[in-house]
């Protein structure tokens, strides 16, 4: 059966090879980016009827407008593979003061679902990019009241992804999975070559992981998990992320923060 998926940052890397294997097995994929040009670039590369969408996702008033764009045009949305994600860049700080990792990592994939999530059906779909790098979130950074190394950020930030996929799970009934996946570590992705130097693992290995959680029938009832493909299987993630406090917490601080762009 034909899906309708959404995959943000698929102009490259694990988020274009996903798009592009979905594409051929004849779903309609929706390709997110920030640029244009690149949009085009990975539109022909997909092949197929794709739908291109550009969009910051570190300016969360351009997340709002990306979600009423495909809403415009579309009555349902099947999955939506938040993968967008930043490890290095030249500007960590923004004008606002917060930090672009938990912008881009942890803030706009909430904002995105959930102005998407009423048009996902019960039986579709919420992927969610984690990583094998998690961290106890210092809420006081993702206010950008303090300043963190690149690994700092980006660990906290996918462990902050990672308690609102399980937190906000537990509250939807007759609603899409909500998982988070840690598609592989050191893949060969552009992060993995710019921030580590190293030409990393097949990506291959992070993309038929994240088409699995998609589709595949063993994420059919995993609403809410974690999945570790380093180890090939479901597990916990984080011990801070069982941390009823600090789970709280960092959802309160989610919230706060996205509410600002209202």
């Amino acid at each position: 059966m034909t899906k309708t998926i959404l995959i943000t940052g698929s102009t490259d890397g694990i988020g274009l090879l996903t798009a592009t294997k979905l594409a051929a097995d004849g779903h309609n994929v929706l390709l997110h980016g920030r640029s244009q040009p690149k949009l085009e670039a990975a539109a022909t590369a997909v092949g197929g009827d794709v739908e291109t969408y550009a969009a910051d996702l570190s300016d969360l008033s351009a997340v709002r407008e990306l979600a009423e764009s495909i809403r415009a045009k579309h009555g349902k949305l099947d999955v939506l593979i938040n993968n967008a994600g930043v490890l290095k860049t030249p500007q960590t700080v923004l004008e606002n003061g917060q930090d672009i990792r938990f912008v881009v990592n942890t803030l706009a994939p909430f904002l995105l679902t959930e102005l998407l999530l009423p048009i996902i059906p019960a039986d579709g779909r919420v992927v969610n990019l984690s990583s094998a790098a998690q961290a106890p979130v210092n809420l006081k950074a993702m206010q950008g009241n303090v300043p963190l190394t690149d690994m700092e950020a980006y660990a906290q930030s996918k462990l902050a992804i990672t308690i609102w996929t399980r937190e906000w799970s537990k509250s939807l009934s007759d609603a899409p999975v909500m998982v988070a996946v840690n598609p592989g570590s050191l893949l060969a992705s552009k992060m993995v070559k710019e921030g580590f130097g190293l030409t990393g693992n097949d990506m291959n290995i992070g993309a038929d992981i994240l088409i699995d959680a998609a589709l595949g029938e063993r994420f059919a009832d995993a609403s809410g998990a974690y999945f570790d493909n380093d180890s090939g299987a479901f597990s916990d993630p984080h011990a801070a992320a069982l941390d009823k406090g600090h789970a709280a917490d960092v959802m309160n601080t989610i919230k706060e923060l996205v509410n600002q762009t209202n």
